[in-house]
């Protein structure tokens, strides 16, 4: 299965790093240049593992994943419970490791393509595809991280559990 792969050096606590990019609503679209929309589904109100978020993307694509681990500040890993058609299986996987001054971000997406005839094909474009945006996802992230005022934000959020 196609994989791509990202990695930024955060200089912030793994705790910081992970709560910002597990954020939601409004203040998710302050950062993140994937999505167009994002809710929790079901009921749910947080994110945990078995919980499942619906995403419509930029490009207006909707996938619906679930968590399949959720593990603060450490990781997170979500899979494709139902999405666009040319995706046979998709997941994706959030890791923040400690480091001197900071924390080590590395996202990476695992997927393969529909139908079996044109998977060859199609998974090379989508290699392409996946990786300038998971690229230009954690670059947006990574400034985020670096914006005073929007960690502020978070926060104050945090303390006022919200």
């Amino acid at each position: 299965m196609p994989q791509v792969r990202a990695e930024r050096f955060i200089r912030l606590d793994p705790e910081t790093t992970f709560a910002l990019s597990q954020t939601t609503g409004a203040f998710r679209l302050t950062w993140d240049p994937f999505i167009s929309a994002q809710s929790f589904v079901d009921g749910a109100t947080k994110p945990g593992k078995g919980v499942r978020t619906r995403t419509v993307s930029r490009m207006k694509l909707t996938m619906v994943t679930e968590y399949v681990s959720y593990n603060p500040p450490r990781n997170v890993g979500m899979t494709m419970v139902a999405g666009p058609w040319f995706f046979g299986t998709f997941g994706g996987g959030w890791r923040f490791t400690p480091e001197p001054g900071g924390t080590r971000a590395v996202w990476k997406y695992t997927f393969s393509c529909r139908p079996g005839w044109l998977a060859r094909i199609a998974e090379k474009i989508g290699t392409w595809v996946l990786g300038r945006e998971i690229e230009r996802r954690i670059e947006a992230f990574a400034r985020a991280c670096e914006d005073p005022a929007l960690v502020a934000e978070l926060q104050a959020a945090s303390r006022h559990g919200d």
